[in-house]
């Protein structure tokens, strides 16, 4: 049964995203930033959820991307590698010629990215590493692990995801452009809660869930962006109810 805080809320969507609207950039995070400004939501960092306690991850219906489940910084004081800056230093490269390496890469399970990392969950330890490792497979399809690069506590990890992900709207628009200007309405909205926390480390092991190292950025800080595969949220999130805005 819907909260009164989760009806409220999708009733301010009903009333002010039924119809179309122009976002307010032509950008990825345009829906976004556009969807919490028609709910009066300042843009920011908070690590708490957007709406009394509900978080909002907006997308366009047709992007194929992964979702977003919230941002978490590794725990410098037991990685080997203490900064982003460190990080880049090692495994950067340079993307434009003002001579500042960059890493903007993904991070999973099973598979080392071209910069041979990737990241293994280590239940003994309670830690999620981000290693690296030989390009050369084995044959069993393992890696052979090089050298140490950062880790996070899963318990910490644990705590991000229950606090952001209590209760969520994951928000699906439909788009168009005209005059070169971008116009969204709401078409449905998933509403979850109570992930399942044993299910966030299966699905990180088996490259379900990844990080998206973003560091070095010329706008904003550096993050550790932990995403999900759209179809695997089902798993992290069983328990859910789905309202249709437009059909």
């Amino acid at each position: 049964m819907a909260s009164s805080v989760s009806q409220e809320l999708l009733g301010l969507i009903k009333e002010r995203m039924s119809d179309w609207l122009p976002s307010e950039v032509m950008a990825d995070t345009g829906i976004g930033r556009t969807v919490e400004s028609c709910l009066g939501i300042s843009m920011n960092s908070d690590k708490n959820p957007d709406y009394k306690g509900i978080e909002l991850k907006s997308k366009r219906a047709e992007a194929k991307v992964r979702n977003t489940l919230f941002t978490q910084t590794p725990n410098w004081q037991i990685s080997k590698l203490k900064s982003a800056k460190e990080i880049c230093a090692k495994y950067g490269y340079y993307q434009y010629d003002d001579g500042v390496k960059r890493m903007h890469v993904t991070l999973k399970s099973l598979c080392p990215n071209p910069q041979h990392l990737a990241l293994n969950v280590n239940m003994l330890s309670d830690l999620l590493e981000a290693n690296e490792y030989s390009p050369i497979e084995n044959e069993d399809g393992s890696y052979k692990k090089v050298d140490d690069v950062v880790v996070w506590q899963l318990m910490t990890l644990h705590q991000r995801l229950l606090t952001k992900h209590r209760e969520t709207f994951w928000i699906d628009v439909e788009n168009k452009v005209e005059q070169n200007k971008e116009f969204f309405r709401v078409k449905d909205i998933v509403h979850t809660k109570n992930p399942i926390v044993n299910q966030f480390d299966i699905l990180m092991e088996q490259g379900h869930i990844s990080v998206d190292f973003l560091l070095c950025r010329r706008t904003g800080g550096d993050t550790y962006s932990f995403k999900i595969d759209a179809k695997s949220r089902p798993l992290l999130f069983p328990q859910s109810e789905t309202y249709i805005i437009n059909q």
